[in-house]
Parts: structure tokens; sequence; C-alpha cells
């Protein structure tokens, strides 16, 4: 029996079949490495944090440009209230304190964190977030007093403390508006060490760095002043 040779037509038309599925095979590849690429392209889970980073437009009208993650949000939502309890301690330094360099540090203060208060707001309204984090959070309660000075944010006030502060005047509220404001620029320090380490968006990060570098010299300049008071 003599082997059976393909016609020169149908050999033709085998090898164009072979060449067609191989062309598929290669394209469904393409396709899939594409796919497999989107999937994980931009995701960026912080350092540590449970959830991805979000992305914002890169654009001159976004204050916080770039990806962002929790700490970012909860760094911004907790230090503005932080900040609002520092300008309320100082804004009491009005005919209360004696020391003039107790008087040029409350000016530094209100220099410093008022502008920050409205920097960090207009990061949440650009992330889309709301300003206060307080619902669903240990510790805060808003009550008819507004926020409790109570709560656990770090280097907080209690109501009984702002009250003191309130009625003491000359050197005694000098000393006390001293102690109380290293405590709470210490609780601002430890929230802005939290986002340097943890935080994602290169703009917040920057703001938690100059936190910590002028409230740590505030803080040396406050004990400064118990020393001699």
């Amino acid at each position: 029996m003599t082997a059976h040779t393909p016609a020169p037509n149908r050999r033709l038309r085998l090898l164009r079949r072979r060449l067609a599925i191989v062309s598929t095979v290669a394209a469904g590849g393409l396709l899939l490495a594409a796919c497999g690429g989107n999937d994980t392209e931009g995701m960026d889970h912080g350092s540590g944090n449970s959830t991805s980073a979000t992305s914002t437009p890169t654009t001159g009208d976004n204050p916080a440009p770039g990806a962002f993650n929790d700490t970012d949000v909860m760094f911004a939502q907790m230090m503005i209230p932080h900040h609002e309890q520092a300008l309320e301690m100082s804004g009491l330094a009005d005919g209360r304190a004696a020391d003039a360099e107790v008087k040029a540090l409350v000016a530094d203060i209100e220099k410093a964190q008022d502008p920050e208060i409205r920097t960090m707001k207009s990061w949440l309204k650009a992330w889309d977030e709301p300003e206060s984090a307080e619902k669903g959070m240990p510790g805060m309660d808003h009550g008819a007093g507004g926020m409790d000075h109570g709560s656990d944010m770090a280097g907080m006030m209690s109501d009984a403390d702002m009250k003191k502060l309130q009625a003491a005047k000359g050197t005694e509220f000098d000393r006390m508006f001293a102690q109380m404001m290293i405590e709470h620029h210490e609780g601002a320090i430890t929230m802005a060490e939290d986002e340097r380490k943890n935080g994602r968006n290169t703009t917040a990060k920057k703001l938690a760095a100059d936190v910590v570098k002028g409230q740590s010299a505030e803080v040396d300049r406050f004990e400064k002043i118990l020393d001699r008071l």
C-alpha cells in the first residue's frame, strides 16, 4: 500500500488553518496579559493599610494631588479639631497671659494652625471625604456642647481643663497654658509622626513633617518658660 500524499491545495488549506490557530492563541495571550496589567496597575495599599489607595486628579485645582489612603484622611479629620482646640486655648490668652514669650507663642500658634486648618479642609473636600470622622468612633461625643474634649484623641484637653485655664490669670495662666500646650503639642506630634510613617499623599506627609518640626520647637520653648516661671 502506498502512502497517501495530500494534494497541494489541501496542504495549503491545512497550513493556513494552523497559522490561524497560532494567531488566535497569540492574540488571546496578549489580551490576557493586558487584562492582568489593568487589574494590578494603580493598586496601592499604602503602608500597612487594609484598603487600597484612592487616586485624585493631578490638576492645579487639587490642593493635594496624587494618591491618598485612609491614614491621610484620618490625619486631616483628626488634626482639624486638634488645631481648633489649640486656637481656642490661644484665644484665652487675651487679657489673661502676662509673660511676653507666652504671648509671642500664642501669636505663632495662631499664625501656623489657622491656615493649616483651612488647608486640611480643602484636602478633604477634594478627596470627597467628610471633615469629621466622629461617627462610629469611640470617645467622640458632640452632644449639646460640641465635641467632648475628653475624647481619646492624643493631647486633647478635657472640658474641665479648659474651664480651669479660662479661670486662671497672670503667671498662673502662663504656667497652666504652657503645661497644657506641651501636652497638646505632643499629641499633635504623635499624630503627625503616624502620618509620616503610614500616609500615602505627598502633600499631607509634608504638612505632617512641618507639624513635627514646628511644634517640637514650640515644646522646647514652653519647657524653658516653665523652668523660669
